[in-house]
């Protein structure tokens, strides 16, 4: 068995169906709710670090007593080479833990199901080499805008702003949300509702579309999960 600690930032960003799959793949799964007062794990308690999305920065190390910890965390990880695996702000906090750069997104919040740009360097990798056209829930305001020394991109947008990347031989980053659905993301909306209105967003399709991209969601996403626990175990 495979002892996985997840980091998750706050109630309305759970494990979900991230959670769901590295149980199926054999993981032992312990959530860690440094929000509610846990404390983080040492690097050499665990064989797995999984860190979850959430509304705040990855800058806001003065805002959230855990942030900075769990960037320290972080790179024992990678010294330790520790399979790693961030989520959105999980992703971004890695980044940031580096030496790379988390910034506001200047083309505004990425909302929706989005097409995963790989990368020829997607097709070497051991985590994601092989998962084809697939797409992903994106909702952030942030993004990794300068990766670290030593990182690679493994998926753009069109735009080229990162969707996946890895960091170090054994850390990577999704800026996507595979543990995500539409009743998650439901909630993520209601605190945006005012600002999708301004832009013109219909927030029924969007959630609509992610609803009807269930079982596409689980095959894209599933096989990541489960080859990083083969990965750590």
């Amino acid at each position: 068995m495979t002892r996985v600690v997840v980091v998750e930032h706050e109630s309305g960003c759970p494990p979900a169906y991230v959670g769901t799959w590295l149980t199926e793949a054999g993981g032992v799964v312990e959530v860690c709710r440094p929000w509610a007062g846990d404390e983080l794990p040492a690097a050499s308690t665990y064989d797995a670090l999984v860190v979850l999305g959430g509304s705040m920065g990855a800058n806001d190390d003065e805002l959230h007593h855990w942030i900075g910890p769990l960037k320290q965390l972080v790179r024992d990880c990678v010294a330790a080479d520790t399979p790693l695996l961030g989520i959105c702000l999980g992703h971004q906090v890695i980044a940031a833990a580096l030496g790379g750069t988390v910034e506001r997104n200047p083309h505004g919040q990425q909302v929706g199901l989005f097409d995963v740009g790989w990368q020829a360097e997607a097709a070497q990798d051991e985590l994601v080499a092989g998962l084809g056209a697939v797409r992903g829930i994106q909702w952030n305001h942030d993004l990794v805008t300068a990766l670290p020394d030593g990182a690679t991109a493994l998926a753009r947008t069109p735009q080229g702003e990162l969707q996946v990347v890895r960091f170090a031989p054994r850390a990577w980053g999704v800026q996507l949300h595979p543990e995500a659905d539409e009743h998650i993301v439901g909630a993520w909306a209601d605190g945006d509702r005012e600002e999708h209105l301004d832009r013109g967003l219909d927030q029924a399709a969007l959630l609509g579309g992610i609803a009807r991209a269930r079982a596409e969601l689980d095959a894209a996403w599933r096989p990541l999960v489960t080859r990083f626990v083969e990965l750590a175990g």
